[in-house]
C-alpha cells in the first residue's frame, strides 16, 4: 500500500498539469468548489467528513488521501473520519471496507 502523503502529491503534481493545459476548465472547476464547500447549511468539517465517505464508496484512493488530509486540516478527529469511512462501509458492503482501510493509512501517514 503505497504512502498516501505520495498520492496527494501525486494529485497535487497532476492538477496543476491540468491548470497549465486546460486553464479555462481548472478556474470553473475551481470556483465550482469553492462554492460548495463554503460554510452553509453544513459546515466544511460535515462536508468533508461526506467526501471521505464517497471517496471510499467511489474506491478512490487519490480522492481518500485528498479528504482525509482535508479532514483532518479542518480539525476532524480520527473517530470522526473513521466513523465517516463506516458510513460508507454500510451502503457499499465489503468492498467499501476494503477502501476503508486506505483511510486508516492515510490518518496514519498525515498525523505522524
Amino acid at each position: 500500500m503505497e504512502n498516501m502523503k505520495e498520492r496527494l502529491k501525486e494529485i497535487n503534481k497532476n492538477l496543476a498539469k491540468f491548470k497549465e493545459l486546460t486553464p479555462e476548465q481548472m478556474k470553473v472547476f475551481h470556483e465550482f468548489l469553492e462554492v460548495v464547500e463554503k460554510d452553509s447549511i453544513l459546515s466544511r468539517k460535515q462536508k468533508e467528513l461526506i467526501s471521505v465517505a464517497i471517496a471510499v464508496i467511489s474506491h478512490c484512493e487519490w480522492c481518500i488521501a485528498f479528504h482525509v488530509k482535508a479532514a483532518l486540516n479542518l480539525g476532524c478527529t480520527e473517530k470522526e473520519i473513521i466513523e465517516a469511512a463506516w458510513v460508507a462501509v454500510l451502503m457499499g458492503g465489503a468492498p467499501a471496507l476494503m477502501y476503508a482501510q486506505l483511510v486508516l493509512k492515510a490518518i496514519k501517514d498525515f498525523t505522524k
